[in-house]
């Protein structure tokens, strides 16, 4: 599986830890950026992941910068993006199962870097259920795009 990242300077760290830990688990990686702790605009970063992702590019993608949000409004106001901002393991499984999520968020300054490789995990290695209730509903939030 192909995995878009991005992040800001706020989240280089944890950005780069995450890169190493999926790598190793097996996971293609194409890294958007920043690469530098210098101040950037997370826009940039979370839109060229998120674009990826739309385009089918990457499978999944995951964004980061100090709290989430920033990164997160961002990746979601690409058409085609549903990605939720975690920072527990019960999110991570449930937005996969009940809203087929094909992006994740995180907060670098609200999960530490172990929380952060297990949120990831558990979004990853989990399929969307596939129940018509969840589908009807996941239709109707993306037919709001339109």
């Amino acid at each position: 599986m192909k995995i878009a990242i991005g992040c800001d300077h706020g989240a280089l760290t944890l950005k780069n830890k995450l890169v190493s830990h999926l790598e190793a688990k097996g996971f293609e990686v194409k890294d958007f950026g920043t690469y530098t702790p210098d101040s950037c605009d997370y826009p940039e970063f979370a839109a060229a992941a998120a674009q990826a992702v739309a385009n089918g590019e990457c499978e999944k993608g995951i964004v980061l910068c100090t709290t989430g949000i920033g990164v997160s409004i961002s990746a979601n106001k690409i058409h085609g993006i549903r990605c939720a901002l975690l920072s527990d393991p019960w999110s991570a499984k449930m937005t996969r199962l009940h809203n087929d999520t094909n992006m994740m968020a995180l907060g670098a300054g609200v999960v530490g870097e172990n929380l952060a490789l297990e949120i990831a995990d558990i979004w990853l290695g989990t399929e969307f259920s596939g129940d018509a209730r969840h589908q009807r509903r996941i239709d109707k939030v993306m037919a709001l795009e339109k």
